[in-house]
C-alpha cells in the first residue's frame, strides 16, 4: 500500500497543531483567584512561552521540513528525561510519568519523524519526475 505524498505533507502539520493546542491548555492554570487581571494575563503569557516556541518550530518545519523535523525530534527526545524526572519527583510513579511523556513529548518526536519522511518522499518524487 502506497501512501500519497500529500498525506505525509499534512499529517505532521495537523498533529503538531493539535499537540501545541494541547500544551497550551495547561496555561489556563494561570488564572487564579486573588490576582489582578494584569497579573493573571502576565502569568498566562508566561505559561504560553513553550507553545510560542513550538509554534516557531512549526513555522520553520512548514518551510524547511528536514530542519524542522530534526528540531522537533531532538526537542522531544531531549525533553523526555527532564519531563520524566520532574513528574516522577511529584508522583513517584513510573507508569504515570511514562504516560505523561507519552502525552507531552512523544507527539513531537512523531511529528519530527513525519516531517523527515515527508521531506524524503517529496525529494524522491522530484527525482522520479
Amino acid at each position: 500500500m502506497k501512501i500519497s505524498v500529500s498525506v505525509f505533507h499534512w499529517l505532521p502539520r495537523i498533529i503538531c497543531i493539535l499537540a501545541i493546542l494541547f500544551i497550551s491548555m495547561f496555561a489556563a492554570d494561570a488564572f487564579a483567584p486573588g490576582l489582578t487581571i494584569w497579573q493573571q494575563l502576565g502569568a498566562f503569557l508566561m505559561h504560553l512561552i513553550p507553545s510560542f516556541i513550538l509554534l516557531a518550530i512549526l513555522i520553520i518545519a512548514w518551510k524547511w521540513e528536514l530542519i524542522g523535523g530534526i528540531i522537533f525530534a531532538v526537542t522531544g527526545l531531549a525533553l523526555s528525561p527532564l519531563v520524566f524526572m520532574l513528574n516522577y519527583e511529584n508522583n513517584h510513579s513510573i507508569g504515570m510519568s511514562l504516560g505523561i511523556i507519552a502525552l507531552i513529548t512523544f507527539p513531537f518526536i512523531v511529528v519530527g519523524v513525519l516531517f523527515i519522511i515527508s521531506h524524503n518522499k517529496k525529494k524522491n518524487q522530484t527525482k522520479q519526475d
